[in-house]
């Protein structure tokens, strides 16, 4: 089913999207190591040269990925802070939806954090996670001291770092193989980013002199 649609999207014109879509099928079958070009091509339906009509070479298909992925984040986000009313219950959410995000699109998370995409090379990516993270960043400004952005990259950084750390936990199996696994994840992941807005004046709190 999924390269019958991969296919029918490139007939209708939009290849670039469709080698996306194929390059997202191949890393969920075969991991990001073993993803190359001329295999997003065969799946697609086209020749092995077709791609590079539109994509330099392979990092820059990957960059589209990225781009993809973060799209993806940014809708969860979106409707995560949406339901919310306060600064933390947003970041709380917006963490326990990015170990979601990992878990139910694995082939994104995998592109994002193992691509090794140098973001000052691709523009537009830099653009894609910015606007990404950029309601989140709003709510966390509103939880700093004198909201900062130094002050706000520093929260932000401590978030995206506990929210990561519990994603990639639930994919190397730390909370098990059952289908409550990312329910239990999800759970740790915002129980925790509360834990931490309630004592984030640490993170702001002048180093001692050793």
């Amino acid at each position: 089913m999924a390269k019958t649609q991969t296919r029918a999207s490139y007939h209708h014109g939009d290849l670039p999207a469709a080698l996306v879509a194929a390059t997202f099928e191949l890393v969920g079958e075969s991991g990001l190591q073993d993803f190359s070009v001329a295999e997003a091509a065969r799946r697609t339906g086209v020749s092995i040269s077709a791609p590079y009509r539109h994509f330099a070479d392979r990092e820059e298909l990957l960059a589209a990925c990225a781009i993809a992925a973060c799209q993806e984040l940014k809708r969860r986000f979106d409707a995560e802070l949406a339901g919310e009313r306060t600064p933390a219950g947003q970041l709380s959410a917006v963490s326990a939806a990015y170990v979601r995000f990992a878990a139910e699109q694995r082939p994104m998370f995998e592109v994002l954090h193992g691509a090794g995409l140098d973001k000052t090379k691709h523009p537009a990516l830099a653009l894609a996670a910015i606007e990404a993270l950029a309601a989140a960043e709003a709510a966390a400004r509103k939880l700093t001291p004198t909201g900062s952005d130094e002050e706000t990259g520093t929260l932000v950084q401590a978030l995206t770092g506990l929210s990561q750390g519990h994603a990639t936990l639930l994919l190397d199996g730390a909370f098990g193989d059952q289908p409550s696994a990312v329910d239990l994840a999800a759970d740790r992941a915002r129980a925790a980013t509360a834990a931490l807005l309630r004592g984030r004046s640490l993170l702001f709190a002048e180093p001692k002199a050793r």
